[in-house]
């Protein structure tokens, strides 16, 4: 008896892609709970209320070493404790921590919905902020480095996605 071997299946294929009204809901849903950098950015670039307040969920050592600007400060720890004095619950909350390798955005927005607040965690944290080339706010005052190319276009206010 011999064996045949097989060549392994295309790896992208292997699991055949959901149908497209699985797919629209997935991606619709996921819509729902993110905001990426750009956006963020961007709606808080245009005068007047953008409809949302930003939340750096990180520690104060953190917070000094640069922040989004005008975001609020309150750490994951004290969201039970200080978030209604801080926030209101008829205004959308984005969070942010780190970067993508931080879950820290992701437990402050689960703390902030128990809580009764609409939330949405900003993906790509302060790195991404930083590496697309916005503003941000130290303890020494404000900063800005060119942006990365690998993250953002270098001769466009918009990356067109």
């Amino acid at each position: 008896m011999t064996t045949q071997l097989t060549a392994p299946a295309n790896p992208v294929l292997r699991v055949a892609p959901a149908a497209p009204a699985d797919a629209a809901a997935y991606f619709r849903a996921s819509l729902v709970f993110h905001a990426d950098v750009s956006d963020v950015a961007s709606a808080l670039a245009v005068e007047g209320d953008p409809g949302f307040v930003v939340l750096d969920s990180r520690s104060t050592a953190s917070w000094d070493q640069g922040h989004v600007p005008g975001a609020v400060h309150l750490p994951t720890a004290l969201i039970v404790e200080q978030a209604e004095q801080l926030l209101d619950k008829s205004v959308p909350v984005v969070t942010y921590c780190w970067g993508p390798g931080c879950n820290g955005a992701t437990r402050a927005a689960l703390a902030l919905a128990e809580l009764g607040f609409q939330v949405k965690e900003m993906l790509g944290g302060f790195e991404y902020w930083v590496r697309e080339g916005f503003a941000f706010e130290t303890w020494e005052g404000g900063e800005k480095r060119a942006a990365d190319p690998l993250t953002a276009p270098v001769d466009s206010e918009d990356c067109g996605c």
